[in-house]
C-alpha cells in the first residue's frame, strides 16, 4: 500500500487554506455561485460512491471480531443461499452508516457496484430480505445478537489507556418509539396517548455507547423488566472499570435491590419520589443543616468567558403578563434513610429549590421544591452526587441520537421482537462511531468523534466520495474529497489494520 497520503493530505490542506484565507475583498459585481453552462456526462470506466469510510467500519468489525462472531453465535438460516447472518446484520447496520434511513434504501446500496466492490460483495440481501431476517429472531436469539457486540466491545476497550474507565457510569432509562402503524403486533398506548413500543435503553454515560436495548410494549412502565438487564451492563462493564455507579431517574430505584447491589460493591446514585415520608424529614431539618449549592462548572473556560446574550423569551414573558417561575436559591443537605425494602442504610441528599412564581413584575408566590437522591457513594460530597445525578440527563441526548440520528426507532417491521432486532442492528451504527473514536490515535480527537452527532459524524468520516479499485488481491479505496478529519481518519485506519484482534 501506498504510503503518498500524508503528502497528498498536506498539499490539499494548503490548497484549501489559501482558498479560505482572510482577504479584503473589494465589492464584487457578480455573486460567488458563479457556475453557468452546466453539463453532465457518465463516466464510461471510473465509478465512485458517496461513502468513502465504509471500507474502514468493516474493517474494524472483522478485525475485532465481531464478522466471525455473528457467524458463529447466530444460528437463524439453515442454509446460507447466499447471506451468512453477518452479512444480514451488517448490511442493516451499514446501510445507515452509508446515509440510509429506512429499509427501502438499501435498494441504493444494491445499485452501487462500487459499494459492493468496496465490500467485496457480488450482491447484498434486498429490503424485502432483510425484513425477512428481522422476522427470523426470538428474544433469546437477539440477546445472543447483543453479547456478540458486547464481545467486540470489549475488544476495544481492551486497548484503551490505563483508567480508561476508572469509573464507569451506567445510566438506564426508558422511551417511547411511536408509530401510526395500525398492524404493528405488540403496540400499546403509552401514558403520553401515543401508540407504540416503550425501549429500554442502557448505556454508558462514560463513550455514549449503548450496552442494551430491549424492545417492550408502549404501556410498559417505564422500570419494567430493567432489573435483569441492569446486572447484565454491570457485569460487562465490571472487568475493565475501577468503579461502577448505576444511575437512573424515581422509576429506577428498584429498593428491593439496593442491598444487593451495594453487598456486591456497586455503587448507584438514583432518584427518589418525592412521597410524604421523605418531604417531612427534609421539611423537619434546621436551617443550619442547609447549605448553599455551588453548581460544578461544566467546562473551564480556556479564554475569558463570554457576555452571557439577553434573554428575548423572559422579556416577552414579563411585558405580556405569563406566569413566570424563576429559581431564586438552591441549597442542598442530607440524611441516612432506611427504604421500607432495605435492610441498610443509605445517603439521602435533598435538593431545596426555592422558586418565585410571579406574573410579569407582580409576585404571585413564594415555593418550595424538594428532589431527592439516594446513594451509596460516601465517598462524594453533595454539590458532585446532585451534579452526578442531573449529568444522568445526557442519555437523553444519546436517546434522541438513536430515533433521529441512526433511526433506529423507524419500526420498519411488523412485531415487537422483529422491530426490536432492527433496533439493535440500528443501534450497532451509533457503537461503531464510538469504537472507531475510541480508536483514534490522537485521543482528545477521538473524544470528540465520541461526543460528536451522528449526522455530523456521516459527514466527518462516512460520506467522503471515493473510488474504488479492485485487484486481484486488494480493494483499494481511493478518496476524492477532502476535510480536516482525513488526517484522523488514515491514522485510525492505520492502527485498525495493524490490530491483532480478539
Amino acid at each position: 500500500m501506498k504510503r503518498n497520503y500524508p503528502k497528498i493530505l498536506r498539499n490539499r490542506k494548503l490548497r484549501i487554506a489559501r482558498r479560505l484565507a482572510p482577504r479584503n475583498w473589494e465589492n464584487q459585481p457578480r455573486p460567488m455561485f458563479g457556475g453557468s453552462n452546466i453539463q453532465y456526462e457518465m463516466a464510461e470506466r471510473t465509478e465512485a460512491m458517496p461513502c468513502g469510510g465504509i471500507g474502514a467500519m468493516h474493517l474494524l468489525a472483522q478485525r475485532i471480531g465481531l464478522v466471525a462472531d455473528l457467524d458463529r453465535s447466530l444460528s437463524l438460516l439453515k442454509v446460507h443461499l447466499p447471506y451468512h447472518e453477518s452479512d444480514h446484520v451488517l448490511n442493516l447496520t451499514y446501510n445507515i452508516m452509508a446515509g440510509g434511513q429506512c429499509l427501502d434504501d438499501l435498494e441504493y446500496r444494491r445499485q452501487d457496484a462500487s459499494y459492493l466492490n468496496g465490500l467485496g460483495a457480488q450482491r447484498i440481501p434486498d429490503p424485502t430480505t432483510a425484513g425477512d431476517f428481522t422476522r427470523r429472531f426470538t428474544p433469546e436469539s437477539i440477546t445472543d445478537l447483543q453479547e456478540c457486540i458486547n464481545r467486540a466491545r470489549q475488544v476495544v476497550w481492551g486497548v484503551q489507556p490505563a483508567g480508561f474507565l476508572a469509573e464507569a457510569f451506567i445510566d438506564v432509562d426508558g422511551t417511547i418509539a411511536g408509530t401510526d402503524g395500525e398492524c404493528k403486533a405488540g403496540i400499546g398506548l403509552s401514558y403520553k396517548g401515543i401508540w407504540g413500543y416503550g425501549p429500554l435503553i442502557v448505556s454508558l454515560a462514560n463513550t455514549q455507547e449503548v450496552l442494551y436495548l430491549v424492545n417492550r410494549p408502549g404501556n410498559a412502565p417505564s422500570h419494567s423488566e430493567s432489573v435483569g438487564w441492569i446486572d447484565r451492563a454491570v457485569a460487562l462493564v465490571r472487568p475493565t472499570a475501577g468503579t461502577v455507579t448505576i444511575r437512573g431517574d424515581t422509576d429506577f430505584t428498584h429498593t428491593a435491590h439496593l442491598d444487593r447491589w451495594d453487598a456486591d460493591g456497586v455503587k448507584f446514585i438514583l432518584g427518589l419520589d418525592a412521597h410524604a415520608k421523605v418531604v417531612g424529614l427534609a421539611q423537619a431539618l434546621p436551617e443550619s443543616a442547609w447549605q448553599t449549592l455551588a453548581r460544578l462548572p461544566k467546562y473551564t473556560v480556556l479564554t475569558e468567558p463570554r457576555a452571557k446574550g439577553f434573554r428575548h423569551k423572559e422579556q416577552i414573558v414579563i411585558e405580556r403578563g405569563y406566569e413566570n417561575q424563576k429559581l431564586v436559591g438552591e441549597s442542598v443537605a442530607e440524611v441516612e434513610y432506611r427504604p421500607a425494602k432495605c435492610q441498610r442504610t443509605y445517603r439521602l441528599v435533598i435538593l431545596r429549590k426555592n422558586i418565585r412564581v410571579q406574573r410579569g413584575e407582580q409576585v404571585l408566590l413564594e415555593e418550595v421544591r424538594y428532589f431527592f437522591y439516594l446513594t451509596n457513594r460516601r465517598d462524594l460530597k453533595l454539590p458532585k452526587v446532585v451534579g452526578l445525578a442531573n449529568g444522568r440527563c445526557n442519555q437523553e441526548n444519546v436517546i434522541e441520537q438513536l430515533k433521529n440520528g441512526v433511526n433506529a426507532m423507524r419500526l420498519p417491521v411488523q412485531d415487537l421482537v422483529s422491530n426490536w432486532a432492527y433496533m439493535v442492528m440500528a443501534a450497532l451504527a451509533w457503537n461503531m462511531k464510538a469504537w472507531f473514536g475510541l480508536l483514534m490515535p490522537r485521543r482528545e480527537r477521538g473524544l470528540e468523534l465520541v461526543r460528536m452527532e451522528f449526522r455530523r459524524f456521516l459527514q466527518a468520516i462516512m460520506c467522503i466520495p471515493c473510488q474504488v479499485v479492485r485487484t486481484a488481491r486488494r480493494i483499494i479505496y481511493r478518496l476524492l474529497g477532502y476535510n480536516d478529519w482525513l488526517v484522523d481518519f488514515f491514522a485510525t485506519f492505520e492502527r485498525i489494520r495493524a490490530f491483532a484482534g480478539p
